[in-house]
Formats: C-alpha cells, sequence, structure tokens
C-alpha cells in the first residue's frame, strides 16, 4: 500500500507543476520565429547584416565567398563600407 501512496503523490505534485511556464517563458511575451529584425530589416539570428555598399542585407560568410574578403567582422566591415 505504501508504494502506491508515494506513486499517487509523485504523479500528483508532477501533474501540478505541469502547467506552470518555464522560468524564460512569459504569458505576455511571445517569440516569432525571425522576429529579431534590426532598424534595417536584417534577421540576426539567421545570420545577416546590413551591408551599405549592397544595399541589402547580407550573411558575411556568404558574402566572404562571393567576393573573396576574409572570412573575419572586419572584412565584411571593409568590403560593406566601400564606396561606388
Amino acid at each position: 500500500m505504501f508504494p502506491i501512496l508515494v506513486l499517487f503523490a509523485l504523479f500528483t505534485l508532477l501533474s501540478a507543476c505541469s502547467n506552470q511556464p518555464l522560468p524564460h517563458q512569459s504569458n505576455t511575451e511571445s517569440r516569432v520565429v525571425g522576429g529579431d529584425r534590426d532598424v534595417k530589416g536584417c534577421i540576426r539570428s539567421a545570420g545577416y547584416s546590413w551591408c551599405e555598399y549592397t544595399a541589402q542585407c547580407e550573411r558575411p560568410w556568404e558574402l566572404a565567398a562571393e567576393q573573396g574578403f576574409a572570412l573575419e567582422n572586419e572584412g565584411f566591415i571593409n568590403y560593406c563600407a566601400e564606396a561606388d
């Protein structure tokens, strides 16, 4: 009889906890995939950054491969700062 009571108590405790939001969640906060656009509209979580030279959102590693500059933050910054 004792093991059944222990299991019942455990089940009750666990089921009561399942309706609680996780610590990093809130009821008023909704997260949308791609909802982290910067002021230029680039989705940072997808790896995009604004490039003045091309006047569009670019992924630095893709642009580096296309244009042949070093794959590092400084290379992207220097390329995107170039004037026509």
